[in-house]
């Protein structure tokens, strides 16, 4: 099959780190390559370059410098603020309220706990994948030490009610946390606004280079430190610093911020055109998620009768590029744990298919996305034998 195009269409995976990010960043590979932690200039050109970006990363979302921590990305951010905490307040308490569709990168730091002896409450989630705050009420008992939910889906795009879930634990005195993995860059995040006392972001999500992301942690939280050595993050993240990742993340977060009021709408209304047209060429076809509360550019849909994996290889031939849930679990032959917490049995959830659009994308690659798929759903259906038990 020839090949006639290449459409990236997997952003919410990883975003091409953008040349003016990659500019930003180079100088510090080999120009400027001292290490912060020393005394001379070399070294303070570096420690000067960190604390300017961990600025616009504080602007970025309403924080203040001094409460923002660099870490290897989000994965790394997610463990520290949800096992730091559970460390710092193991006399207090052994309770952590989170959701059933939150990533890998909370669940599993979670499900570590379990097994030191904490206790978790996994928050159902409605049919479009969102958490009601009064579920957030009802779990809170008297030793609960953290709540977590994320601020948007990874895999469907819901948008979560944050701000109500965090007033909830801040009546309680309790610390919310929230990954914004998939937040930066599609709407407004506001550290204050969204009531969060610690938050995780990561580059490679908007523009920027993979392995460095940062965690806001509230000044006041009690957390304990994740990694021990030497003195850097002010002694709570010890490792000489990743200097030309931290910077490609400041220059990333600026651009992200600064852009996303003429590209958050822009790519809604591919989003929209995508989901609209593909209800309407496909049958027995649904869309997972929020139809209004999702990611500007998150069309999740699941097609009866079909495998995801198999549509994935089909679209590759034709050069698009797509997933069928979290990068971090493709290679799982289970449903994803998103899709059966929204309600769908695993036969159906087996056949989702997860666009995400960035900036490169046009109109002219939503076309192309349109004629192509529709045929691909016929022929796998047409060789599909759950069809004939239907």
């Amino acid at each position: 099959m020839e090949r006639r195009r290449t459409v990236y269409m997997d952003h919410a995976a990883t975003t091409p780190t953008r040349p003016e990010v990659a500019r930003a960043m180079l100088p510090y590979f080999s120009e400027r390559f001292g290490n912060p932690s020393s005394l001379y200039s070399l070294a303070r050109e570096a420690k000067e370059a960190i604390e300017e970006a961990r600025q616009r990363v504080a602007e970025a979302i309403g924080a203040n410098p001094e409460e923002i921590y660099f870490t290897s990305g989000g994965t790394e951010a997610d463990n520290w603020a949800i096992k730091g905490v559970a460390a710092a307040n193991k006399k207090k308490g052994d309770h952590i309220v989170t959701s059933a569709i939150e990533h890998h990168a909370v669940l599993h730091p979670c499900q570590a706990l379990e097994k030191q002896g904490y206790r978790v409450t996994y928050l159902p989630v409605d049919e479009f994948g969102r958490v009601d705050p009064g579920s957030v009420e009802e779990a809170i008992d008297d030793k609960t030490i953290l709540v977590s939910v994320m601020a948007a889906n990874n895999e469907i795009g819901a948008i979560q009610p944050v701000a109500a879930i965090s007033k909830v634990a801040r009546d309680h005195k309790i610390p919310f946390h929230t990954d914004a993995v998939q937040a930066i860059g599609a709407f407004p995040v506001d550290v204050g606004d969204m009531g969060a006392d610690l938050l995780a972001l990561s580059a490679h999500k908007f523009g920027g280079p993979k392995g460095i992301g940062a965690l806001y942690i509230r000044r006041g939280t009690r957390i304990g430190t994740f990694m021990d050595g030497g003195a850097q993050e002010r002694g709570r993240r010890a490792g000489t610093e990743n200097v030309p990742g931290i910077v490609g993340l400041g220059k990333a977060i600026e651009l992200a911020v600064a852009e996303m009021p003429e590209k958050a709408p822009r790519l809604a209304a591919m989003r929209d055109r995508l989901i609209r047209e593909i209800l309407e060429a496909i049958p027995d076809t649904r869309l997972n998620g929020h139809p209004t509360e999702r990611l500007p550019n998150n069309v999740n849909v699941a097609f009866r009768y079909v495998e995801g994996e198999s549509i994935l290889l089909m679209l590759d031939a034709f050069g698009i590029a797509a997933s069928t849930g979290s990068a971090c679990t493709s290679a799982s032959l289970e449903p994803s744990h998103v899709l059966t917490a929204c309600g769908l049995p695993p036969e159906h959830a087996h056949g989702s298919l997860r666009l995400t659009l960035g900036s490169r994308n046009t109109e002219e690659d939503v076309d192309y996305v349109l004629s192509v798929l529709p045929g691909v759903i016929e022929r796998l259906r047409a060789m599909s034998p759950l069809r004939g038990e239907a």
